[in-house]
């Protein structure tokens, strides 16, 4: 899952990044509004975590754009929790609003509820055959064995399951799983399907279909 942190304050911002990235997330990181929107011009986030108060181009700014652009889900964070600054935030277009100081807990588990609420919405478990995955707790499964996933293993896997059995491209896999430092010329995709593939075991399930990408068997 593929989420901006847009935060012009350093020590936070590195913390939360840290935990998301802990937490499986592909993050990338703008520290004003101007860097924001540029960013969400160049990816397809999934959900864009948006501190208020903003330098260069304010946070109200850079949500009523983001929201009249559609696509990301947009969690506000703002210092200031009073219901009218709750309401003023909604108006703008905001997805939902977290007051500061948070709980680091509950901003992941907001981020993934606004990741199920992507078009199209996903369950919070996903499922095909006998894998299950649950974002929410990082679990994986297969026949009922648990599956020992590596951080980007899961992102991929999480991707194909998501599709419900349509190809998604390598291109695909690279925006969602990978951060903006990722080099689109390594095989880093490939590799990781080729180690999923095989902590996934008999039968198959991982199948290339050639020139477009990845999908899961029937």
């Amino acid at each position: 899952m593929r989420v901006l942190l847009v935060e012009d304050e350093q020590p936070l911002a590195g913390y939360i990044v840290t935990g998301l990235r802990k937490q499986g997330f592909a993050v990338d990181l703008a520290g004003d509004g101007r860097t924001a929107l540029e960013k969400c011009e160049l990816t397809p986030y999934d959900v864009v975590v948006l501190d208020r108060d903003l330098p260069v181009v304010h946070g109200d700014t850079v949500c009523r754009r983001l929201a009249d652009r559609g696509g990301a889900r947009i969690l506000m964070l703002t210092a200031s929790g009073s219901v009218s600054d709750r309401v003023d935030g909604l108006f703008l277009g905001a997805d939902d609003y977290l007051g500061k100081p948070f709980a680091f807990t509950e901003l992941v588990a907001r981020v993934h509820a606004l990741a199920r609420r992507s078009a199209p919405a996903r369950p919070p478990v996903l499922r095909a055959g006998d894998v299950t995955l649950d974002p929410g707790r990082r679990t994986a499964e297969r026949g009922g064995r648990l599956l020992s996933l590596a951080p980007k293993e899961f992102g991929v896997l999480e991707q194909l399951l998501a599709a419900d059995g349509a190809v998604v491209s390598a291109e695909t896999l690279l925006d969602k799983v990978w951060d903006e430092h990722a080099d689109p010329f390594t095989n880093a995709v490939r590799i990781t399907v080729g180690t999923l593939r095989r902590k996934l075991g008999e039968p198959p399930l991982i199948e290339t279909v050639t020139g477009a990408g990845y999908r899961l068997r029937p």
